[in-house]
C-alpha cells in the first residue's frame, strides 16, 4: 500500500507535461503557418508588411512547428508510460498505444515532413513538383488536430477546448477569406474547399461528443493505465482496473 500512496503523491510524470505542451504550441504554430500559407495564396498584401516578409515569416514558423513537434515527440518516447519507439513515431498506426490516434499523429509527421524537404529543395524539382507535395499541408492540419483531440487526456479542459476552437476558428475564417477571393472561376474547386472547410469543424465537434469530451475517455480510449494518478493502484489493490487514465485528474 506505500508504493500506491508514493505513486499517487508522484502524479503524472514532467515528460507527459512537456508532451503535451510540445503537441499543443506545435499546433498552434501549425494553424498561424497555414493561415499565413493562405493568405498568401490568396494575394494578400497588408499595407506595413511586404510579401516577402510574410512569405519568410511563413517559413520560420514552419521551422518552429518542426522544432516543438520534435519536442513533442521525443518526450513521448521518453515517458517509459507510452512505450512509443522512433519507428512508431513515424510509421502510421503501428503503436500499440492508441493506435489510431498516435497513426494519425505519425501520418501527419510523415505529410510535414515530406512538405517541408520538397520546400527545401523547390529549385531543383521544380514549382510545379513542389506545389503539388505542398498541397499535403492542407491534410496535416485535421490530422494533427485530431491526433491531439483523441491523444490527449486534457483535451475536455477548459483551455485545451478553447485553443482547439481558436484553431478551428483561424483555418475556417482564413478558407472562406480566400473562396471569397477567389472570385468567380474554379467553381468545383471552390465547392469542394468550401465543403471542406464546413466538414472538419463538424467531424470535430462529432469527434468530442462522442469520446474525447466524455468522463472517462482517458480509460477507454485505447490506453494502458498508469499507476499512481488515482489514490489506487490495481496491480497493488488488486481491482478490475477501473481507474482512469493519467490525464483524467490533471
Amino acid at each position: 500500500m506505500t508504493g500506491t500512496v508514493q505513486f499517487a503523491a508522484a502524479g503524472p510524470s514532467p515528460l507527459w507535461y512537456a508532451t503535451r505542451a510540445g503537441g499543443t504550441v506545435a499546433l498552434v504554430l501549425l494553424t498561424a503557418t497555414l493561415v499565413l500559407g493562405i493568405a498568401a495564396g490568396g494575394r494578400y498584401a497588408p499595407k506595413r508588411i511586404a510579401r516577402f516578409e510574410i512569405g519568410a515569416l511563413h517559413r520560420n514558423l514552419s521551422v518552429l512547428t518542426l522544432a516543438f513537434l520534435g519536442l513533442h515527440i521525443a518526450t513521448a518516447i521518453a515517458d517509459p508510460f507510452v512505450h512509443l519507439r522512433w519507428l512508431e513515431a513515424v510509421v502510421p498506426f503501428a503503436s500499440s498505444y492508441r493506435p489510431l490516434w498516435l497513426g494519425l499523429g505519425a501520418l501527419a509527421l510523415d505529410l510535414l515532413l515530406a512538405v517541408l524537404v520538397t520546400s527545401a529543395v523547390r529549385l531543383r524539382i521544380g514549382r510545379r513538383a513542389w506545389k503539388a507535395v505542398h498541397w499535403l499541408a492542407y491534410a496535416v492540419w485535421p490530422l494533427a488536430l485530431f491526433h491531439g483531440a483523441g491523444t490527449g487526456t486534457d483535451t475536455r479542459l477548459t483551455l485545451q477546448l478553447g485553443l482547439t476552437a481558436g484553431c478551428l476558428a483561424a483555418v475556417v475564417a482564413a478558407v472562406w477569406w480566400r473562396l471569397v477571393r477567389a472570385g468567380p472561376g474554379h467553381r468545383a474547386g471552390r465547392i469542394w474547399a468550401a465543403l471542406s472547410a464546413a466538414a472538419v469543424p463538424a467531424l470535430v465537434m462529432a469527434l468530442l461528443a462522442a469520446g474525447p469530451a466524455r468522463t472517462g475517455w482517458a480509460h477507454h480510449g485505447g490506453a494502458a493505465q498508469r499507476p499512481g494518478t488515482v489514490a489506487t493502484d490495481h496491480r497493488t489493490a488488486g481491482d478490475d482496473g477501473g481507474d482512469e487514465d493519467r490525464g483524467d485528474d490533471q
